[in-house]
C-alpha cells in the first residue's frame, strides 16, 4: 500500500524539511539530525544516480554578496550501489523519520531502475527535473518542458505502480509556467511537487579578482540558491497552488531564512518548508537551536500571535565565502615533491583545528592548514591537478587568494605534559598547535615523521623552539617513526595528552599502540583531515561521526571516533 504524505498546508501547520545536496547528504548526518533536531520533519538526501558522479571540481559553491550563493556540484554523488545499502543499514538501525530519497538520471528506465531499488526505504522519492547546472539530459533539461517531464513520469508511473513510497517531482523556477508543468505531472501519476530548484544558471563573478569562480563544463555559470531566490520560490509555490488540488502535497523551498518567510511559504501553499542555504550562516552546533527556534517562531506567525525572530540569533550576517588577494613572495622545495610557500598578507585570528582554502582563478582550490600565520607559509604536498600546479606554474609575484579560516580551535584537555606525533606535512597543524599549547604553560614534545633521508623535518628549527623535536626518517618503511612512540609515551606519561597528525591509517596505529600502553580514549586527539568543498557547512563532505570538520574543527578525541565509528 502507497504511503500517505502526514503533513498538510491546511493544517495550518509548520513542517521543515532538509533539501536536497545540503547538510542531510551522508546517512551519519541524517543520523546525527535524527539524534539532535527533533524539528525536522522530513530528511532529504542528496540525489542519487545509478552510476557513480565525481560531479565538478572545486570551486563549487559561491557567495559572492552576504546570503547569496552561487553553485554547481554537479550532481556529486557515490551512486546507487553504495547509496543504497548505506540507506538500508540506516533504517535496520531504528531511523523511523520520514525518508525523502531524491534521485537523478536522463532517461525513464534510469529512473524506473533508481524508484524501484529505494522504494524499499524510502516514504517519498524525489525525481530532479531541475538542476540548472548538470550534464545535457539531467535536470533541469528535463523539466523545462513540459511535454518531456509529462512523459518521464508517465513511464515511471506505470512502471513503478506498485511502490510504497511517494513519487515528488523536483521543479526547475526557469520556465514561465511551473503551475501548468505541475498540473500535467500530477495528472501523469506525480504524488506531489517539490519546489523550487536553483534559479539560473549565471556567471558568478568574485568582486575582488574580477574572474568567475565556479568551474564546470558550461563556462563556469551556476545556480542560484539563498536570499536572492526567494521571492522567486513564493511565486512559483502560489502559482502551482493555483494549478493543483489542495490535497497534493507541496515540500517549498528556495532562500526561507526567517520565520517570516517560514510562515510565509506555508501560507503560499507549501505543506513543508525545506531549509537549505541558512545554514551555511548558522554553526552546526547551534542547528538544533536554530531549526527549534525557527519552528516555533513561524508556527505563531502563522496562528496570528506575535514572535521575536529567535532564530536570526544563530545566523551570522557576515559574508562566508570571501577570497581575500594574497602575493606569493617565496617558493621553497623541501623535497621534489614538497614545498613551503610563502604569502603576503594575514589571516586573522588562526587557531589550530582550522584551515583555509587557497584558490587560483580558472585553476581551483583546495583546502590547507596554515604553519605560519608571520609570514604566511603553507606546506604543500604534491597530490593532484590542483597542488601540481602549485608545483609547476605558481612564481613569485604572482595572485593567490585566500578564504577563512574554518574550522575551531582545538579544545585542549588539561595537562602538564603533551606528545605531538606528526607524519610528514602533519607539521604545519602542530606549529600553531605549539604556539597554543604554550600558552597553556604544557611543557611539549614532538615526534615527527619524515620522508626525506637525514631525520630532518620540515618545521625542525620552528618546533625546537617549543620542547623536544626528534624527527625519524621512513628509510623505505612509512611510519617507522611510531616504532619510537613506547619510549615517548614512557617520558610523557598517562597523564599527558597526545595529538596525532597524519594519514588516518598512521594515527590509527599511533592509536592503538597509545591504547596498549593505557592511555585514556579522552587523552588521545587526532586531526581528521577528511575531504572538504565548501567549508561553511553546507555540502557535508567533511563530516566525522556526524560532525562537521569545518564547524567542529579538525581535531576530535578518539573517544568520540570509536563512539562514532568515524576511525
Amino acid at each position: 500500500m502507497k504511503k500517505s504524505f502526514p503533513m498538510g498546508h491546511k493544517e495550518r501547520k509548520v513542517y521543515l524539511s532538509s533539501v536536497s545536496g545540503v547538510a542531510t547528504t551522508k546517512t551519519e548526518l541524517i543520523s546525527w539530525f535524527d539524534k539532535n533536531v527533533p524539528d525536522l520533519d522530513i530528511f532529504t538526501t542528496k540525489s542519487y544516480q545509478v552510476k557513480k558522479n565525481d560531479g565538478n571540481r572545486e570551486p563549487v559553491i559561491c557567495e559572492t554578496e552576504s546570503g547569496n550563493f552561487g553553485n554547481s556540484v554537479g550532481l556529486r554523488n557515490p551512486g546507487m550501489e553504495k547509496a543504497l545499502p548505506e540507506l538500508i543499514e540506516l533504517r535496520k538501525n531504528g531511523f523511523d523519520k520520514w525518508l525523502n530519497v531524491s534521485l537523478s538520471a536522463d532517461n525513464p528506465e534510469d529512473f524506473i531502475t533508481l524508484v524501484k531499488a529505494f522504494d524499499s526505504v524510502a516514504d517519498s522519492v524525489e525525481l530532479n527535473f531541475s538542476c540548472p547546472h548538470a550534464k545535457k539530459g539531467f535536470g533541469a533539461s528535463i523539466g523545462v518542458d513540459i511535454n518531456i517531464a509529462s512523459e518521464y513520469v508517465e513511464k515511471i508511473h506505470n512502471a513503478t505502480k506498485d511502490r510504497k513510497s511517494l513519487l515528488f517531482i523536483k521543479l526547475t523556477p526557469n520556465v514561465d509556467n511551473i503551475g501548468e508543468i505541475a498540473k500535467r505531472v500530477i495528472e501523469k501519476g506525480a504524488d506531489g511537487i517539490t519546489a523550487i530548484n536553483t534559479v539560473g544558471p549565471e556567471l558568478h563573478t568574485d568582486p575582488i579578482s574580477g574572474t568567475p569562480i565556479l568551474q564546470n563544463a558550461i563556462g563556469g555559470k551556476g545556480g542560484k540558491s539563498g536570499r536572492w531566490v526567494y521571492e522567486r520560490a513564493i511565486e512559483c509555490i502560489k502559482e502551482i497552488r493555483r494549478y493543483i488540488p489542495d490535497d497534493v502535497p507541496i515540500i517549498g523551498m528556495g532562500g526561507v531564512w526567517s520565520e517570516k518567510e517560514c510562515k510565509e511559504m506555508v501560507a503560499a501553499g507549501a505543506d513543508a518548508v525545506g531549509i537549505g542555504s541558512v545554514l551555511g550562516h548558522v554553526r552546526q552546533p547551534n542547528w538544533p537551536l536554530f531549526f527549534s527556534a525557527l519552528k516555533e517562531g513561524s508556527q505563531k506567525l502563522l496562528n496570528g500571535e506575535e514572535c521575536d525572530t529567535l532564530s536570526g540569533t544563530y545566523v551570522s550576517p557576515e559574508r562566508q565565502m570571501e577570497y581575500r588577494k594574497h602575493i606569493v613572495t617565496e617558493k621553497k622545495y623541501h623535497s621534489e615533491d614538497t614545498i613551503l610557500l610563502t604569502l603576503s598578507g594575514e589571516v586573522e585570528n588562526f587557531k589550530a583545528g582550522e584551515f583555509v582554502f587557497l584558490w587560483i582563478p580558472g585553476v581551483g582550490e583546495k583546502p590547507f592548514s596554515l604553519a605560519k600565520t608571520s609570514p604566511l607559509t603553507f606546506i604543500v604536498k604534491k597530490r593532484g591537478a590542483f597542488t601540481s600546479h602549485l608545483f609547476s606554474s605558481l612564481n613569485v609575484g604572482d595572485e593567490i587568494y585566500i578564504r577563512g579560516p574554518y574550522g575551531a580551535e582545538v579544545k585542549r584537555p588539561k595537562a602538564d605534559k603533551a606528545l605531538v606525533i606528526a607524519g610528514g606535512t602533519g607539521e604545519a597543524v602542530a606549529l600553531p598547535l605549539a604556539v597554543e599549547l604554550e600558552k597553556d604553560g604544557t611543557e611539549m614534545s614532538f615526534l615527527v615523521g619524515t620522508s626525506v633521508d637525514g631525520n630532518k623535518g620540515i618545521l625542525d628549527k620552528e618546533l625546537s623552539a617549543f620542547g623536544s623535536y626528534k624527527a625519524i626518517s621512513d628509510d623505505g618503511k612509512p611510519g617507522r617513526v611510531l616504532s619510537y612512540l613506547p619510549e615517548e609515551i614512557e617520558k610523557n606519561g598517562k597523564d599527558g595528552v597526545y595529538y596525532l597528525i597524519g594519514p588516518e591509517i598512521f594515527m590509527k596505529i599511533a592509536s592503538s599502540t597509545l591504547k596498549e600502553h593505557g592511555i585514556s580514549t579522552d587523552r588521545i586527539l587526532l586531526s581528521m583531515e577528511r575531504n572538504t568543498m565548501c567549508g561553511i557547512g553546507l555540502c557535508g563532505e567533511c563530516s566525522c561521526g556526524g560532525h562537521l570538520e569545518c564547524q567542529w574543527g579538525t581535531f576530535m578525541t578518539l573517544s568520540f571516533l570509536e563512539k562514532e565509528g568515524a576511525l
